[in-house]
């Protein structure tokens, strides 16, 4: 007997994560600058605010963007082994941060063995001045053990550094550039308070809970080619807290294994980190997450295909005016869009036929020349007035004010475009058809307007319309998905019963409910709950039976699907992590400390109503088929709700036991948990078993 599907990860409130991409997006200035910016708040500061009163006030989004890129610029020059230019960076930007004696002496330190490498005459003497005037002073008072370190530096004079074997051979190496890159990234984010975007950490923050929950379950997850690519393997180093801020009062256990567990730290990691966050839990947390290293240009890409998806900004035929530009006049523009207007016209009604395994024939493009109507009015609806913002992408070295020479062309170049009116960008579109924009670009875009309109007309409730609208376009496509429009359908019953015409009302729900309930059992239930509002009017009836953003986003998810356009890889990472984060805690038998902080529970919270569950329910089974989103393990099994270590409600372990045990024991939380209800929730029982 063939086992029944599990049930797909819960649906994700796609509105909260647009807030979360937007604030990266304009965290990171990846969007064009409007003509009157209105200040936006740090998302980092603004949640440590909320999530501790302790936090000391944050910096403004203007100083947290600069520090941040101060602190990519200076990492890079120590990866490049440039540390003079590392120095000149944190004496004019950050010279507080040099007050640290520890970090002073490793960036003296490798000062002197880099300008003992270029093996230049000049490099020698400044070498033996840097010994003189700067390191061995640093070594005096640095820490204890760095007048040692001092002397041994001093046998780089007589080795090679390509000999292997050599007591040194760790000093020459490239790698110490990275870690002191590193260590210095660590101690600059702290000092300055230049934390990410709320995206990028709760990005880490889901993909290792992920990452940790497959390894540890034996489940493969369908996620691993992007989370690999994503967050890499290895940290930077940690901030070692000074030495004045070493004798730190005793800190809540609780806090120490909230942070150990969080991070993946050892609990005396998680206690030096408490020490360098002078006590600050979520300041600890956030030093740590930031330790994790993200591909920044893959991350960049992910957020880019969501934001044009999602409709956010512009589709990728617009793109910034005076980088790429072309010598075209006006004419030939005009001509440009004419031919894309037409290609796109039959190519979308040869690819709705191909979805339906027909052949393109003539017929079938008379079958849906609607879409070429509607096409055309989404040009006219959208030519006067721009709708969305414009993806300017990452231009971190010319916008920050540093001592950098610059070419000036591409200066220019760049900031012709940075500095114009809002109004003249969006009429200012370069076509480029002569330097490889095709087609196909062209025609997305126009795919993405037409399913954006549907999207934006539902969340208005203009039920009615969108089912109107789409069966002129596509009249299988509520062949292929019925529940789509039985909610549409409810929304129209539920928008008649608030207005008071119930017999138009009813009218909609034998014609359509009725019938669709008929023909699947799942929605009986919705069924009768719609029909007793008929008895229980009220003003918010439709808001209480029915989410919008919900049943917006799942018609655009359907639509995208029928059009070929494939699901951003970001909604993906998403949805899975989500999945396994409930998971993790479920085996964890505890509340996650830092969701909120991150904006996790936002995430999760879909449809607070509960009239709408179980449509919602309902609604995310539909849309997940065909999925590639549940997860299975090596041994078969499926990585759903009913997957994961069960534990029984009839035996409850005592927080202080299992903290006892996580402490005495050194062991996850998970396993502590599972030895503490084998032996009854004792602690001590547990301990003397594993010691005996």
């Amino acid at each position: 007997m063939d086992t029944p599907p599990p049930p797909p990860p819960p649906p994700v409130n796609w509105d909260a994560l647009d807030a979360l991409v937007l604030d990266f997006a304009r965290s990171d200035r990846l969007l064009l600058p409007l003509a009157s910016p209105s200040p936006v708040s740090s998302p980092s500061s603004s949640s440590t605010t909320t999530a501790t009163s302790s936090s000391s006030c944050a910096p403004s989004s203007s100083s947290s963007y600069r520090s941040r890129l101060l602190i990519r610029r200076a990492r890079r020059a120590l990866e490049e082994g440039d540390v003079d230019a590392a120095l000149a960076l944190l004496r004019a930007h950050a010279p507080g941060a040099l007050l640290d004696h520890r970090l002073l002496f490793h960036l003296h330190k490798q000062r002197f063995v880099e300008l003992v490498r270029r093996d230049t005459e000049a490099d020698r003497e400044a070498a033996l001045d840097c010994l003189r005037t700067a390191l061995a002073p640093c070594a005096l008072d640095a820490y204890p053990e760095a007048y040692e370190e001092f002397k041994h530096i001093l046998l780089v004079l007589l080795y090679d550094k390509d000999d292997q074997s050599s007591p040194v051979a760790n000093e020459w190496s490239i790698k110490k550039r990275f870690e002191l890159a590193g260590l210095l990234s660590s101690i600059l984010r702290a000092h300055l308070q230049a934390y990410d975007p709320i995206l990028s950490m709760a990005l880490r923050y889901l993909i290792s809970i992920h990452k940790l929950l497959c390894s540890r379950q034996g489940i493969s997850s369908p996620i691993s080619d992007l989370t690999e690519q994503l967050l890499f393997d290895d940290r930077d180093p940690p901030a070692v807290p000074q030495e004045c801020s070493l004798e730190a009062p005793p800190f809540d256990e609780v806090d120490v294994q909230a942070l150990a567990h969080a991070v993946e730290l050892t609990r005396q990691g998680a206690v030096d980190s408490l020490k360098f966050a002078k006590g600050d839990l979520f300041q600890a947390f956030q030093n740590e997450l930031c330790r994790m290293k993200l591909d920044l240009p893959l991350l960049d890409k992910l957020v880019h295909e969501y934001c044009i998806y999602r409709g956010i900004v512009e589709g990728a035929f617009h793109v910034l005016p005076g980088v790429e530009s072309n010598n075209q006049n006006n004419d030939n523009d005009v001509n440009f869009i004419h031919k894309q207007e037409t290609n796109t016209e039959t190519r979308i009604e040869c690819e709705m036929t191909n979805n339906q395994n027909e052949d393109c024939s003539t017929s079938d493009i008379a079958h849906h020349g609607s879409w070429s109507r509607r096409l055309r009015r989404v040009r006219s609806n959208t030519s006067g007035q721009r709708r969305r913002k414009r993806w300017r992408g990452r231009v971190d070295d010319l916008d920050y004010a540093c001592e950098t020479s610059l070419d000036a062309n591409k200066h220019a170049i760049l900031y012709s475009g940075l500095d114009m009116d809002e109004d003249d960008m969006a009429v200012k579109v370069d076509f480029m058809a002569d330097s490889g924009l095709s087609d196909a670009r062209y025609n997305q875009d126009q795919k993405y307007e037409v399913i954006l309109e549907m999207r934006d007309l539902t969340r208005k409730g203009m039920a009615s319309k969108v089912v109107e609208e789409i069966n002129n376009m596509d009249p299988d496509f509520f062949l292929q998905n019925p529940i789509l429009l039985f909610q549409l359908k409810q929304v129209e019953f539920l928008k008649l019963v608030a207005s008071g015409d119930h017999v138009a009302a009813l009218k909609v729900a034998s014609t359509h409910l009725g019938p669709l309930a008929a023909s699947n059992q799942a929605l009986l239930k919705p069924l009768k709950e719609t029909l007793v509002t008929l008895i229980q009017p009220c003003e918010d009836v439709l808001t209480n039976s029915v989410s919008l953003p919900v049943l917006a986003s799942s018609l655009q998810i359907a639509m995208s699907r029928r059009l070929g356009i494939e699901e951003p890889q970001l909604m993906k990472i998403v949805r899975t992590t989500l999945h396994t984060h409930t998971e993790w805690f479920k085996l964890q038998m505890c509340k996650d400390r830092f969701e909120h902080f991150l904006k996790i529970d936002s995430l999760k919270e879909v449809d607070p109503s509960v009239g709408s569950h179980n449509m919602s329910k309902v609604l995310t089974d539909e849309c997940a088929n065909g999925s590639s989103q549940i997860t299975t393990c090596s041994s078969g099994k499926m990585l759903d709700e009913g997957s994961s270590p069960q534990v029984s409600s009839e035996v409850a372990c005592d927080e202080n036991a299992i903290l006892k045990v996580v402490e005495f024991l050194a062991l996850p939380r998970a396993d502590a948990i599972q030895l503490l209800m084998q032996y009854g929730g004792n602690a001590e029982a547990v301990i003397q078993q594993i010691f005996s």
